[in-house]
Formats: structure tokens, sequence, C-alpha cells
């Protein structure tokens, strides 16, 4: 397997401008998600540059653009928060090696090549997990909107702390977030391509904050340190080692979801497959990178992976060219951006949160399904109140749930039982005639399809609705697959017809269904002989080994289970 990604110079030109273009918006996003994780503009510089060019060099899809994005800010944000709240002086750190150990995560999900299960959710926990990143984005820039330093305690704090905010509110800095996210929402698209709406928003917001506000005391980001990031070692506290495992594995399994998600936008748009697995190991050594060099940690960018692929860029070559521009303005006009206001970065964050809400399925979601809009809604609330872990558990569990339970019962329906002929059954003529011929003493038990757990109750109800009868024939020809629950019922099934002295036939045992009864050891109650491929012998067979019925008067119906 190729290590690096595609990389070639057929598209020179291409990738020049896409890469080049995905830096100049990348370079306010950076910032802005920078200053709103509370590492600061110059972690998110870093983060920008090392993730996009280390996931660009080895991951999976050549016009991935990787960087912090709006969900892995709103993750660090809570455990920068967290981490220095328990320790002032080593807090920090210790966040960057949660992004390295995130990497480290990433890694480990794409050698054991878990890349395709990683988007396997429901897109109503998708949905409303997004959204509620989105919601909490939006919440956590409010404070720096209204030109105030953010309150202690994350969302939460910033709720209870929302009226003080209000009441001291800073007129100015209120006002150039406001035209911050004028500028983003309202400039018309025939200008977009000729410079980014952030870009243009980052410029005016502090050129006329330094023109018109020159005097007044604005928030700004301060001096940002010029010359490559120091080395920063792996810091570990025994008492908080648990917790940074658990914000590490939440941090990579959602720049997993947030890589991937984008790789399927970048294949719809240039009509290639990414390879999940490699892109993962690809984001995960750009995070391990990042985190060891104080850098936030990042994921895939749909709209820098957009705006590179509309501008030509179709190799890594444009990744790799994009943070090559952003190392040099990093380095070389580092001092230009101590002069941002923070109330324009803050309306540029608020403008990506306000995007990320899913409003499309929000407006949709309860006319779609009832039951997925409360999923959703549930998933939203955990999300911005609770814990994303349990926002994401929780929603998955419910969907899996309710989806199993609607499955099992549109296969509950499916079961039949029948002794004779029957129009529901679909039997050949001498199927029907061995059937009639054994007059009620002949039970078909039926199962077809996939036998999951949730279709267990419905074999042991079946199987308990059976009268008198002095033989069954299992049919087991149409079950591609025999889960193990299912498979104990279907055990119980055939014990207890053995133990009454019962003729037990089966028939079409074979492949993974085979093996599955053959480790219960179910065989031991039928013997070889009444095992059968064909069903119209196996009812032959049993209907001749009883013989001539004495009584006239078929017995009433039995149960026999036909499961789907």
């Amino acid at each position: 397997m190729q290590i690096t990604n595609k990389i070639n110079f057929r598209n020179l030109q291409g990738d020049i401008f896409g890469g080049v273009t995905a830096a100049v918006i990348a370079l306010p996003m950076a910032l802005a998600f920078g200053i709103a994780s509370g590492a600061g503009a110059t972690a998110g510089l870093w983060g920008a540059v090392i993730v996009g060019f280390f996931a660009a060099l080895f991951g999976g899809t050549p016009t991935l653009i990787s960087e912090p994005t709006g969900p892995m800010t709103v993750v660090q944000t809570a455990v920068i928060a967290s981490l220095v709240a328990a320790d002032p002086e080593n807090g920090l750190a210790m966040a960057f090696t949660v992004v390295m150990m995130a990497g480290l995560f990433q890694i480990a999900f794409g050698l054991l090549k878990l890349g395709k299960y990683v988007t396997m959710m429901p897109y109503t926990v998708i949905s409303g997990f997004m959204s509620g990143i989105g919601i909490i984005l939006v919440i956590l820039q409010l404070a720096p909107f209204l030109g105030q330093a953010n309150p202690k305690g994350g969302v939460i704090g910033t709720l209870q702390a929302l009226p003080n905010l209000v009441s001291n509110v800073r007129p100015v800095e209120t006002l150039l977030a406001l035209m911050t996210v004028g500028i983003i929402w309202f400039m018309p698209s025939r200008w977009k391509k000729f410079a980014p709406p952030q870009l243009v928003a980052l410029v005016l917001g502090t050129i006329i904050s330094i023109s018109l506000f020159g005097d007044l005391d604005i928030r700004r980001i301060g001096e940002i340190q010029a010359g490559l990031p120091a080395l920063q070692l792996p810091m570990f506290q025994a008492d908080q080692l648990q917790r940074m495992l658990i914000d590490a594995a939440v941090l990579g399994m959602l720049g997993c979801i947030d890589a991937l998600l984008t790789s399927v936008v970048a294949d719809s748009l240039t009509r290639t497959e990414h390879n999940s697995n490699k892109e993962l190991v690809g984001q995960g050594i750009g995070n391990v990178m990042s985190g060891l060099f104080g850098g936030l940690g990042g994921a895939g960018a749909t709209m820098g992976t957009v705006v590179n692929i509309q501008s030509g860029g179709r190799t890594a070559l444009s990744g790799l060219i994009r943070a090559m521009v952003l190392l040099v303005v990093i380095l070389g006009a580092a001092k230009l951006a101590a002069t941002i206001p923070l109330a324009v970065l803050a309306g540029i964050a608020f403008k990506v949160g306000v995007d990320i809400i899913d409003w499309g399925f929000l407006k949709r979601a309860h006319h779609v399904s009832i039951k997925g809009a409360l999923i959703m809604y549930a998933v939203i609330a955990l999300t911005v109140l609770v814990d994303l872990i349990a926002a994401v558990g929780i929603g998955v569990f419910i969907a899996n749930i309710l989806t199993i339970d609607r499955m099992s019962a549109l296969q509950s329906e499916a079961v039949k039982s029948i002794s004779d002929a029957d129009d529901e059954i679909l039997l050949s003529a001498n199927e029907k005639r061995w059937l009639d011929e054994g007059n009620g003493r002949v039970l078909l038990f039926q199962l077809s399809g996939p036998m999951i757990f949730g279709v267990a109750k419905a074999i042991a109800r079946e199987h308990n609705a059976i009268q008198e009868c002095d033989a069954i024939v299992f049919d087991v020809s149409d079950v591609p697959h025999l889960g193990v629950t299912a498979s104990l019922a279907l055990e119980n099934a055939i014990e207890e017809a053995a133990e009454k002295g019962r003729a037990v036939y089966i028939v079409g045992a074979t492949g993974q269904t085979k093996r599955r009864l053959e480790k219960l050891e179910v065989f031991r109650f039928v013997p070889e002989s009444n095992c059968y491929i064909d069903r119209s012998e196996a009812l032959k067979d049993a209907v001749l080994a009883l013989g001539p019925h004495e009584s006239e008067d078929s017995p009433s119906s039995s149960s026999v289970q036909t499961t789907y």
C-alpha cells in the first residue's frame, strides 16, 4: 500500500490555485477557532498548518483540506477549560497531549480498518449531534460578541451570565461583530469569486476598528509569536489521565466522522473514491504532530475542501501548497494579526456555528418521522446541556433499538402456522399433497430471512402455540444468517419437540446456519437420516413414517413458523 497520498504535477496550475485559495479562507477561520478554543490564535494557526500538511501527505483523500473545524473546536474548548481549571499551570500542555492522544486513536482506527464503520450512524443522531455542536459554538461566542471575556462554566455558565453580559455590553465591539456577520451573510455571490467573505470581514473589521475607533479600548488578539513553534512534550497528571483518555477518544472519533463525511463530499465533486482507513491514519498523524507543536486538533473541513476543488485542486499537492502558504503568512505577517479585534473573530465563529446547525433537516424532521425527530431533539439537548459522549451514545442506542424493534415487528408479521396447504406460504404441488395426507399430524415450521435476535420471541411464541402433532419439519432453507439468540430459540423448539416424542426433521441446514446448529449440538435431537435438502422429500418421509391415521377427523390447524 502506498504510504503517502497521491501527488503528481500534472495538475500543477489547478493545485496551486486551489491551495492558495484554501489558505486565504483558512487564515481567518484558524484565528477565530484558536481564540474561541481558549488556546490562542497561535494554536489555531499552527493547527491549520500542521494538520493540513500531514493529513494531505499521508491521507487517503487527495483533495481533502484539513484544519481546525467548528465541531473539533467545541470539544477542545471544553477540554482546555476543564484541564486548565484543574491545573492552571499544566492544563494547556495536557490539552495538547489530548490532541496527540486523539491522533493516536485515529491511527489505531485506520490500522484496524474501522474506517467504513465510523460514519455508520443514523442520520438523526449525526444531525442532532452536529446541530448541538453548532448551538454550542454560537452560545460560546455571545460573550466576545458583546465585547466581554467568556465566563467560566462553558455553555451553562454563559447562559447563566447572559443578563450580566447584556447589561455590560460594549456597543462598538458588538457593532464590529454584527458587521462581520453581515458581510459574511450578505456578500454578493459574484464578489465571493474574488475574495472569501471571511477574509473581507476580517480586513474591513480591523481597518474600521483602527481608523474609526482607534482611541477606544477594543479587545484585540495581541502579539502572535513569530518563528517556529516550541515542542510540547506530552504532559500527564494521574488524577486527570482517565478524563484525558475519554476526551481524546471523543475528539478522535469526532475528527474521524468530520473527516470522512467531508471525504464523501469530495468524492461526489471529483467523482473519485477515497480510502477511509488511509485517511484516518493521515488525520491521526496530523493531529499527533499538531499537538506535539502546540496546535489545535483538526479534521477535514468542508468549506476549504469545496473551495479547493472548485479552484482546480485535484491532488494532495494542493493541500501541501495551502499549508506552505499559511506557514509563510505566519512567519512573515504575524505582527499584522495583533490588531485584529476579538469581536470580528467572534462574528466569524458565530456564523460558522449557525452554518453547522442542520436547518434543512430541522425543518423537515417531524414530517419525515416523529420518532426520528424526537431522537434528533434529544441528541441536541444532550449535546448542548449534558455531554457529547452521552448524546451520541444514547442517541445511537435509542435509534438502533427502535430500528431493531421495527424490523422484528415486520418479521414477526410474516410468521405463519400451517399443517395443511396454505395460500400464504408458497408450496409446490407435492408439498401440498403430503401436507394434506399428513392430515394435521405433520407440522411445517418454516423460517425465512436473517434470524436476528429480535425474532427469537416470535419463534418462541409461535412454537408455544403448537397443539397436537406427531412430526415437525423445521425448514431453514431460506435462512442466510442465524443469530445466537434466534438459534437458541430454535434449539428450544427442537429439543421440546424431541422430548414430547415427536419426530423431528430439518430441511436446508447449510453454511452458517448449519455451523451454528452444530455448535449448539442441535443435531443430537435429530438423526442424520432426518436431515434433508429438499422440503418435499422431508414432508413425504414424515407422512410415510407415521403411517395411516386411524381417525377420520383432522386435528385443528397447528402452529408453524415462517420467519423473515
